[in-house]
């Protein structure tokens, strides 16, 4: 789920907008002007629209209050975070790495929760403290946006709670079968079984209340149990990607036989008989016998097409001293988390000044697929 819209970074964490959250942020500002109109309708239009906006910008802001909570927990154990990002769903945080032990997911996991619940009640005790009073609704804009966030922190802090992977509950399940057991894959495929369970539950119960008069509730409900079966899915490959690769070593999987390309060739001539005509994505770079450089179309595309009869192979490719490289003896699955925490499709093998080899996603697929037909 990437960032399209950029929104800024608190403490190295970049904060963005997915596309999506567009269509949420104006469906909930919809409902909120529906129910003040009902509610408060001496309030007027202008005001009625102001305070629905602003009320689910706020929600907005609380969800990145939420992410966040995780965030700074996860970067206090070590654990390096990314972004995160506001989507339809509410929001995520990208953490590299998984945690490294039981302790570590629980607080990962139920810091969130607790986050939501304790801003939803500070909202209501502020309300209280205003002389407000259940069931009736507040008569100002202010305290009407603090009931709100209120109930829907707390709301929130519920939901996030049921234990099924990967929502906050998940984790927390994950982290105390995690304690008992002490197997971390166990632990995973446990709460991703259980969370495809609680996703089918919310599918069912979406499609029941939409055709007993629920209307889009009933499907919204739906949705969230199809984003969750989705989610949840992923989590338990992942468990049996790592288990798959448990075991294995850089040198393993990778490939010695590497094509390159000389350091003075043009990039025409490189995109006309190399990249086009062997339908190769990647070549290192040679130079007097020696390899000093990677290329690929991201760095030729970086140069203006005019201009590839006049520029050549060196120009334009990264340098060695530059890449991101692993060592023969890397463990795959590390090499995988570095492939995925900076977006590369493949990784030098280098030992001492010597590339050995290259290591793709495309040789650890082979590999997988390899082993799911033999039953492994």
């Amino acid at each position: 789920m990437k960032a399209q819209i950029r929104l800024g970074s608190v403490s190295g964490i970049r904060i963005g907008l997915h596309y999506s959250w567009l269509i949420i942020a104006f469906l909930i500002s919809l409902s909120l002007g529906s129910n003040f109109a009902a509610t408060n309708p001496e309030w007027g239009p202008g005001i009625i629209w102001a305070t629905a906006i602003a009320t689910a910008l706020l929600f907005f802001v609380t969800i990145v209050v939420h992410e966040l909570s995780h965030a700074m927990v996860a970067k206090s154990h070590g654990l390096p975070v990314r972004s995160i990002t506001l989507f339809a769903l509410g929001g995520v945080a990208e953490i590299e790495k998984e945690a490294g032990d039981a302790r570590t997911e629980f607080w990962l996991g139920i810091v969130g929760p607790i986050t939501s619940f304790v801003i939803g009640a500070i909202c209501l005790a502020v309300l209280y403290g205003f002389g407000w009073k259940p069931p009736h609704f507040p008569r100002t804009p202010l305290l009407a946006m603090l009931m709100w966030i209120g109930y829907i922190n707390i709301m929130l802090a519920v939901f996030n709670m049921v234990p099924g992977f990967p929502l906050d509950g998940g984790r927390v399940l994950r982290a105390i079968v995690w304690w008992i057991t002490g197997d971390a894959s166990r632990s995973t495929r446990i709460s991703a079984k259980l969370g495809q369970f609680v996703a089918f539950a919310f599918i069912i119960f979406g499609i029941y209340r939409f055709f007993n008069g629920a209307g889009i509730g009933g499907l919204w409900i739906a949705f969230i149990g199809w984003f969750l079966l989705s989610a949840s899915r992923e989590s338990y490959a992942q468990v049996a990607i790592t288990e798959g690769l448990k075991g294995l070593r850089v040198r393993d999987v990778m490939s010695q036989d590497y094509p390159t390309v000389d350091s003075h060739a043009n990039l025409q001539t490189l995109v006309d008989e190399h990249f086009l005509r062997m339908g190769r994505r990647c070549f290192f770079v040679s130079e007097n016998g020696r390899i000093v450089g990677l290329i690929t179309p991201h760095e030729v595309r970086e140069v203006e097409r005019q201009r590839w009869p006049f520029k050549t192979v060196d120009e334009a490719m990264r340098s060695l001293d530059h890449l991101r490289t692993v060592k023969p003896d890397t463990p795959i699955k590390k090499a995988l988390e570095i492939m995925g925490s900076e977006d590369l499709n493949q990784l030098p093998v280098v030992e001492g000044n010597e590339v050995l080899g290259i290591l793709t996603r495309s040789h650890i697929l082979q590999l997988l697929q390899t082993r799911a037909e033999l039953g492994r």
